[in-house]
């Protein structure tokens, strides 16, 4: 090879013409690059460090990893040993066929853990020579600097709040506000101008609060609302966390221009538009493009056809272990957790799939021991196949039940959240398609073989359907078929289903509890807990109910009910005037339902309720955009303990009504107030008083009690503790009542 520029011998004579020749060129074509020959090499650290004993069985067990990625040989792995000889030193220089090959095995390789306790990094060496030479290695060594610690601050300090109150926020105008939740009136916690560009929203468990704007997305927590993270998304457009808030995903409806040079995103990321991040880091992990959904581009008269996309489009598995996303009609694609790699590096090929969905908690099937998670997919009939409902283990990838529909137009997943069971609403028609039917498949995952059960007979097609939190009953509403050139939408009805009573923990068939006919709500919101639950009609000009059901209403069973699980009632019903959107307090004592200007301007406010639908609060607010109850994370009592609790729940409940009962009597409370300050004041000055006296009585010789002072004292037998007693009288002045139009 060549020898380089500065090689060559400063003492032979060149000639030269009357002008300097500039070699530039040729120094930069023929310099030897410290890159060439050492790109297929790459360096492993954070490997264990072992005696010379363990040390051949370390390179084996690492060449299983090595080899899944390109082509190495033990003789190509080279691993020192320290000074002294008896321990390696926790690194590793590995050699490949070719540079692509160790491009490959940094990609796929980096941060992998080998097992609890040592997760190796990797990267190419030619990557460590080129940061050397570029200054950023310096050639001696300095310790590092370790920063004074610096108290962060709590971001789940809310929940320390003695009590126990809820906070939301809720954006108007150009106003964000964040409040703690009082059945009287709000108590501003901060509230600032233009705080987002779009909207807002929390994060799963209500640590942070998202606002949006242009450049990317900030997260803000903490009890001075600093900004805690931020994420650079030019034209960011919405955003999803991962169920443990570890991650995040943003999306943007048009693909990133990323220049060279950006502090934040890399080339990787030029073109696309989701990019997947770490929060901990605020560093990107992955970036992907929109995929095309099928169909036509361009209606009957050549119009271009807006097509809906799918959100969230990365689903996440219930302990974040896995993110998928679906290719319709085709695959799913399911990647692992931190690195993003795509699972056994291959997509589920599932011909046809239509939509999929996540378990919402670990499935705990019969006898089942392994680690896994689950999802439920459907895929339409396909020539003579008919439709089909599936099961899939992961990471097995095992089918581990299906069942076979036909005559399905469409079908909806409905998990419930412990994932105990997966309801199926399947859409069907008739063999001429011109009437529709709705049934319900619901599988009962935890069961020996996962049984399904078929809910059939109901009138009319299914446009709602809803699990209770927790629980095993469910609310449907369906609604009859809409009458050509119709102007009013047909009536609806809405239907209670709940077990039977079965022996032991068995949970019964599914029995319809009650129908109620002739309705128009189109919306069914569980409270938190379960029990409780509100039907009501939103988006509606025409009609606005809310009705509050109880479940386990606590009166007389009818007859037809005993052998039911549930004792349904209706609370009662309220009414709010182009309501938009209703939402419940996490801990299921109050609903707010609110009517927000991004759907309509009329009458745009927010209306508060407690959970049996008693009205708290009615505020208008001109401009009125969106409320959002702040998420709780999940309790750390144990099912025994939250038991005893709600045994004991008068004695608890004690404490938060002599507050609440004292807020209901702020005046009197006011008034109590006063006096204490003024007693506490005449207290004070007759303790200075005593103690003033005493000193001039020792200054004159006197004995510390006059003699009437010494009459008055008792002896201590008699002697009594002295007592400070309040009292608040409450009196009545004048009473009117008034006949009100």
């Amino acid at each position: 090879m060549a020898p380089s520029f500065e090689q060559l011998d400063p003492e032979t004579e060149y000639e030269e013409g009357e002008e300097d020749i500039d070699y530039t060129d040729l120094k930069e074509q023929y310099d030897v690059r410290m890159e060439e020959g050492l790109d297929t090499f790459i360096v492993i650290d954070g490997l264990p460090k072992v005696p010379p004993g363990s040390k051949d069985k370390l390179v084996k067990f690492l060449l299983r990893k090595l080899t899944s990625v390109g082509k190495t040989k033990e003789e190509n792995v080279y691993m020192p040993m320290n000074e002294a000889g008896d321990m390696t030193e926790g690194f590793a220089f590995v050699e490949y066929e070719t540079s692509a090959q160790a491009a490959a095995a940094v990609k796929a390789l980096h941060a992998t853990a080998l097992d609890k306790k040592h997760t190796i990094a990797v990267n190419k060496l030619t990557d460590i020579e080129r940061y050397g030479r570029e200054g950023r290695i310096d050639e001696t060594y300095n310790p590092p600097e370790i920063e004074p610690f610096a108290e962060k601050e709590h971001l789940r300090w809310w929940l320390g709040d003695k009590e126990g109150r809820d906070q939301y926020v809720m954006y108007h105008g150009e106003h964000v506000g964040i409040f703690w939740n009082e059945t009287a009136s709000p108590e501003q916690v901060i509230e600032r101008d233009h705080w987002t560009e779009s909207f807002v929203q929390w994060s799963p468990k209500g640590t942070y609060l998202t606002s949006m704007h242009a450049q990317g997305v900030q997260l803000w927590g903490g009890q001075n609302w600093s900004r805690q993270k931020r994420f650079m998304h030019p034209g960011v457009n919405l955003v999803d966390f991962s169920p443990d808030e570890r991650y995040l995903t943003t999306w943007s409806h048009r693909p990133m221009v990323v220049e060279e040079g950006n502090p934040i995103l890399s080339l990787e990321e030029d073109g696309k538009n989701y990019i997947i991040w770490d929060i901990a880091t605020s560093k990107p992990l992955r970036s992907f493009v929109t995929l095309d959904v099928p169909g036509p581009t361009q209606d009957a008269e050549g119009n271009p056809v807006k097509k809906k996309i799918q959100w969230p489009a990365f689903k996440w598995s219930a302990d974040a272990k896995y993110v998928a996303r679906m290719t319709q009609g085709q695959s799913i694609s399911v990647y692992e957790l931190p690195r993003m790699n795509l699972m056994d590096k291959t997509s589920i090929k599932i011909e046809g799939i239509m939509d999929f969905e996540w378990s919402p908690a670990a499935p705990h099937r019969d006898n089942i021991k392994e680690y896994e998670q689950l999802f439920c997919y459907w895929t339409p009939e396909l020539g003579s196949n008919p439709a089909k409902v599936g099961l899939m283990s992961i990471p097995s990838k095992e089918v581990v039940r299906t069942r076979n529909l036909f005559n399905v137009s469409d079908a909806k997943l409905h998990w419930q959240s412990d994932a105990a069971y997966v309801c199926v609403k399947v859409d069907r028609h008739s063999k001429s398609k011109k009437t529709m039917a709705t049934n319900l498949e619901i599988f009962r995952v935890r069961e020996k073989g996962v049984p399904v059960e078929v809910v059939d007979g109901l009138e009319g097609t299914v446009i709602n359907f809803a699990w209770e939190p927790h629980g095993d009953r469910f609310v449907l509403i369906t609604a009859g078929e809409v009458p050509q050139g119709a102007a009013v939408p047909p009536k609806t009805a809405v239907s209670f289903f709940c077990p039977e009573k079965a022996k032991g923990t068995a949970v019964g068939n599914f029995k319809l509890i009650r129908t109620v006919d002739k309705k128009n709500n189109n919306a069914i919101h569980w409270g938190p807990n379960g029990r409780f639950v509100v039907v009501a009609t939103v988006l509606n000009s025409q009609s606005y109910d809310l009705d509050f059901w109880d479940f386990d209403f606590e009166g007389e069973k009818e007859e037809k009910d005993r052998d039911l699980t549930a004792n349904l009632m209706l609370m009662s019903t309220a009414d709010h005037y182009g309501v938009t959107d209703i939402e419940w307090d996490p801990s299921g004592r109050f609903v707010a339902s609110s009517a927000s200007v991004w759907k309509h301007r009329m009458e745009n406010g927010y209306h508060l309720h407690t959970f049996s639908g008693t009205v708290l609060r009615e505020e208008p607010l001109e401009g009125f955009k969106q409320w959002a109850w702040r998420p709780r994370p999940e309790r750390l009592l144990s099912k025994d303990e939250m038991k005893n609790v709600r045994k004991n729940l008068r004695e608890y409940s004690k404490q938060f009504d002599e507050i609440d009962q004292a807020k209901k009597s702020s005046a009197n409370k006011a008034v109590v107030e006063g006096r204490r300050a003024m007693l506490d004041e005449w207290l004070a000055w007759r303790e200075r008083m005593q103690a003033d006296l005493a000193m001039e009585r020792e200054d004159m010789g006197l004995p510390d009690l006059s003699e009437e002072q010494q009459a008055l004292v008792v002896d201590e037998e008699e002697e009594q503790e002295g007592r400070e007693v309040e009292e608040v009288f409450e009196e009545i002045l004048d009473e009117v009542e008034e006949v009100m139009d």
